[in-house]
């Protein structure tokens, strides 16, 4: 696995600008400068066809550090009124041959009549390799072929005449070729001490029913109800302005705007993995990305710095003890680790907030976040995750907190 990303001023010129310049200060981005041009998008949901202006800035080639069967890419970025971005992949495999430019999300922080919606893109696919929601991945594993270098393209539009712009912070792509497996080899506890961060609970059950137009709430709210705690935890929260639109019945209103700014209208559903990095990034002085990580030492590791993460996770009822539930896929929170070396979970599946808190076997644990094949209640096999996790850090983390993320290429 490698993540790598472009967020300093000195990243930020190694790319070719196409109407964009990098503004710098204490967070260094591209913004629109002068329009490379004027497309027609129209948006596949609204149906609502709109003129926009629009540059470009693409990375230099990336070569992937093992040549990778997937990829995810992540993206930080402020999107004022009006404007909006698209962030693509384009890769070269092993046989020297190009994939096409793939779109991995058109993201705008809004949902106004001002930008389309936020959706990722269906029908993506070129024989080798195909993008499903967030993710690009090989289509044949036992082919050989993978991919070997990847250049990401951002574009960022605004309506025509406006002197307003989308501001992109921080951009890169996970990549990784991660073995195909049914079991993992066990991990030994590596800190020896107990460890517990104090992070907001939420559950995402008591939003059952809740915004049909967003997923209805319950089961389907376990990415952003995750994100909304962690973001919680770095003491960033929505404003009352930001929440006057939600039910005043509703507890937790904040998660309602979680789930509400996560949502993909392709999709349908919160569960896209970059918009829910996106949009934790979208408060101030926030950092996010989606990557892997190979074993439960490396969780450890930052958890013990104060930095949580969040774990994607697919099981049937009985690989987990005192779940009470199976999955296809379910994210939740890594807070800290017993002095045995289980996993202290906050849950969002659970009845209400006082219940959120689990403690999971660590066997069992890794297990089912880095396994890559399952069998699900029917004995059909299915896929897991291999240890994909959301990793979200503020712009001024300590000393402990940086020296983690540097060793694991987040800063």
């Amino acid at each position: 696995m490698e993540l790598h990303t472009w967020s300093s001023r000195r990243d930020w010129t190694t790319g070719q600008a196409k109407g964009t310049e990098v503004r710098s200060g204490h967070r260094p981005g591209i913004v629109l400068a002068t329009p490379a041009g004027r497309t027609d998008y129209t948006d596949p949901h609204t149906k609502k066809t709109a003129t926009w202006e629009y540059a470009t800035w693409t990375s230099p080639r990336h070569t992937c550090a093992v040549p990778a069967g997937e990829l995810i890419a992540s993206w930080n970025a402020h999107t004022p009124e009006g404007t909006w971005i698209r962030t693509e992949v384009r890769g070269t495999y092993s046989d020297g041959t190009d994939t096409p430019w793939y779109t991995m999300g058109v993201w705008t922080s809004g949902d106004g009549d001002d930008v389309p919606r936020r959706t990722s893109v269906d029908g993506q696919s070129d024989g080798k390799s195909t993008v499903y929601t967030d993710t690009f991945s090989i289509d044949d594993l036992g082919s050989g072929l993978r991919l070997a270098s990847y250049r990401l393209r951002l574009t960022l539009y605004r309506a025509p005449g406006s002197d307003t712009s989308p501001t992109v912070w921080r951009a890169g792509a996970m990549c990784s070729d991660v073995p195909e497996r049914f079991e993992v080899p066990a991990s030994e506890p590596g800190l020896g001490r107990a460890v517990e961060l104090k992070v907001p609970r939420y559950s995402q059950e008591i939003h059952k029913g809740q915004y049909p137009e967003y997923d209805n709430g319950g089961e389907a709210w376990c990415s952003p109800t995750s994100s909304q705690m962690i973001i919680e935890y770095w003491g960033r929260e929505p404003t009352e302005d930001d929440l006057a639109w939600v039910n005043p019945d509703y507890a937790d209103p904040q998660v309602c705007h979680a789930a509400r700014y996560t949502f993909d209208y392709q999709y349908e559903g919160c569960g896209n993995w970059p918009f829910n990095g996106a949009y934790a990034a979208s408060y101030l002085d926030m950092n996010a990305v989606v990557t892997r990580m190979s074993s439960l030492n490396d969780a450890e590791e930052f958890v013990a710095a104060g930095i949580p993460l969040i774990t994607s996770q697919s099981f049937i009822e009985s690989e987990l003890d005192g779940a009470g539930y199976g999955t296809s896929g379910h994210l939740m929170t890594v807070i800290g680790f017993t002095g045995d070396g289980d996993v202290i979970a906050n849950d969002p599946n659970s009845p209400d907030n006082s219940s959120v808190r689990h403690v999971y076997k660590r066997r069992q644990w890794e297990n089912i976040w880095l396994r890559t094949k399952r069998k699900d209640a029917d004995g059909k096999v299915k896929s897991g995750t291999g240890g994909v996790c959301y990793v979200y850090w503020p712009l001024d983390p300590t000393p402990a907190q940086r020296r983690v993320l540097r060793k694991h290429g987040l800063a």
